[in-house]
C-alpha cells in the first residue's frame, strides 16, 4: 500500500511539474483605446487578474490605455507583425483586413443586447472570428461597445431632416460613412484617438457612440446635444497576435482563452450596469438629450435601407443569411 501511495505521489508531483513547464514567465501587452476609468478599462484589468491567478503569476498582462500604442489599425498592424501581444478595439476597424466583419455595422441589425449576444457567441460569429487567423490574428471573444448615440455641437436633432449637414466623426470603414453619408450628414472617418481634439477644434461638428464611451472620453465637455438613436450596435473585439499566440504552450492559451471569456461575461454586465449611469450623468454634465421618435426612427431605417444592400455585396449572401436566421432563431424564442 505504501509503494502505491509513494508512486500515486511521485505521479502527481511530475504532473505538477510538468504542468508548470508548460507556462512560461511572458510579459503581456494589452493595448486599448479608451480611458483607464472605462467599461474598457476595467474589463482589460479583469482579464489581467485572470491570467494571473490561472498562471501563477507566470504571465503578467500590461494594460495600456487611452490609445498610447496608437489607434485601433496601428495596433492590429502591431499584432499582425507580432510587435504587441494582445489588444481589444471595434470590430469596424478590421473591415479593412477581413471585410466580413462588416456585418456587425449594418444600422439597425439587433434590436437588442440579448439578440447581439446570441448572435456574436453563435457558430456564424466564431466563423469571422476563425477568418482573423488568414491575416495573422486570432480572435478570441466580442465584448459589448454598446447601441451607438449621435453627439454635435451645433443644435438638436429631433428628425432624420435635422442631419442634413452636420459634419458627422464615424468609425474608419465604409459601411459606417455610407450610413450617414445615407441620412444626409456629412461624414468623416477618423481615428477615434484624435476624435476629442476634432470635435474641441470643430473641425467636426459631432460624432457617434454608446453612453459609457461618450462619458469616458468626456465628449460632453465639447459637445452640447445627445440624441438617442440606438443606430447601430458595436461590438469590441479582443484580438492577440497570432505569431505569439502560436509560441504558446496549450496550457498557456487555454489560460487567456479561459480569462477572456470570463471577462467577456464581466464587460458586459458592467457595461450595460454602467450603460444607465452614464445617460443620467450626461443629463447632469448639461447635454441637451433627446429621443428621436420611432416615427423619426423608421426614417433613418429606411434612408440606411441602401446600405444593407452594400453590406450584402460585400460579406456574401450567404452570410448574410446566416446571421439573419440566428436573429430569427433568437426572435422566436
Amino acid at each position: 500500500m505504501k509503494r502505491i501511495v509513494t508512486a500515486a505521489l511521485f505521479l502527481a508531483l511530475s504532473t505538477a511539474a510538468g504542468a508548470a513547464q508548460d507556462v512560461q514567465t511572458r510579459l503581456i501587452r494589452f493595448g486599448y483605446g479608451l480611458n483607464e476609468d472605462s467599461n474598457q478599462g476595467r474589463a482589460v484589468r479583469y482579464f489581467a487578474e485572470e491570467v494571473n491567478k490561472a498562471s501563477g503569476g507566470k504571465m503578467k498582462v500590461r494594460a495600456i490605455g487611452a490609445a498610447a500604442l496608437g489607434p485601433d489599425t496601428q495596433m492590429q498592424n502591431a499584432l499582425m507583425g507580432g510587435a504587441q501581444e494582445m489588444m481589444v478595439g471595434s470590430t469596424a476597424t478590421l473591415v479593412g483586413t477581413v471585410k466580413e466583419f462588416g456585418i456587425w455595422d449594418t444600422p439597425f441589425l439587433f434590436n437588442n443586447e440579448k439578440e447581439a449576444d446570441a448572435v456574436l457567441d453563435s457558430p456564424v460569429g466564431q466563423k469571422l472570428l476563425d477568418k482573423l487567423q488568414e491575416k495573422n490574428l486570432v480572435g478570441l471573444v466580442y465584448w459589448e461597445n454598446g447601441f451607438r448615440n449621435l453627439t454635435n455641437s451645433r443644435h438638436q436633432v429631433k428628425s432624420a431632416e435635422d442631419m442634413q449637414g452636420i459634419k458627422v466623426r464615424v468609425m474608419q470603414n465604409p459601411i459606417a460613412l455610407d450610413t450617414f453619408k445615407a441620412v444626409g450628414s456629412n461624414a468623416v472617418p477618423m481615428a477615434f484617438s484624435e476624435l476629442f481634439t476634432a470635435l474641441e477644434t470643430k473641425a467636426v461638428d459631432g460624432q457617434e457612440n454608446p453612453y459609457t464611451t461618450i462619458l469616458s472620453s468626456k465628449f460632453y465637455e465639447v459637445q452640447k446635444y445627445l440624441t438617442v438613436t440606438n443606430h447601430m450596435y458595436s461590438p469590441w473585439i479582443v484580438l492577440v497576435s497570432k505569431q505569439w499566440w502560436d509560441k504558446l504552450s496549450a496550457d498557456e492559451k487555454k489560460i487567456l482563452m479561459d480569462a477572456a471569456i470570463a471577462s467577456r461575461k464581466f464587460e458586459r454586465e458592467d457595461t450595460r450596469a454602467q450603460s444607465t449611469k452614464a445617460l443620467e450623468d450626461l443629463k447632469k454634465a448639461g447635454m441637451d438629450v433627446s429621443v428621436l421618435p420611432e416615427s423619426e426612427i423608421a426614417k433613418f431605417r429606411e434612408k440606411s435601407k441602401s446600405v444593407q444592400e452594400t453590406v450584402i455585396a460585400s460579406v456574401g449572401k450567404p452570410l448574410w443569411d446566416e446571421v439573419q436566421a440566428e436573429i430569427a432563431k433568437v426572435r422566436g424564442q
